[in-house]
């Protein structure tokens, strides 16, 4: 399974990625280990969707990063 995650920082602001491993991804963002979220640490994970094929979760990920997917996630999924 492939996922696409949205967390939110400690600065109020969302973070979206994608990932084949939740767990240990959200473990590397909450230890630091990922530089786009590493100085708004504590993050928390709000929302995240599983799908089977790798392209379909990238291109989703894609979509919530643009301006239309920002209002969707905002509507449904924060």
């Amino acid at each position: 399974m492939h996922y696409v995650y949205i967390l939110i920082c400690a600065n109020g602001k969302h973070y979206t990625g994608c990932t084949s491993n939740l767990k240990e991804r959200l473990k590397r963002h909450q230890s630091g280990q990922v530089p786009a979220t590493v100085n708004f640490l504590p993050v928390k994970l709000i929302s995240y969707t599983a799908f089977e094929d790798k392209y379909k979760a990238y291109e989703f990920e894609r979509y919530l990063k643009s301006g239309s997917g920002r209002a969707f996630a905002k509507r449904y999924l924060i």
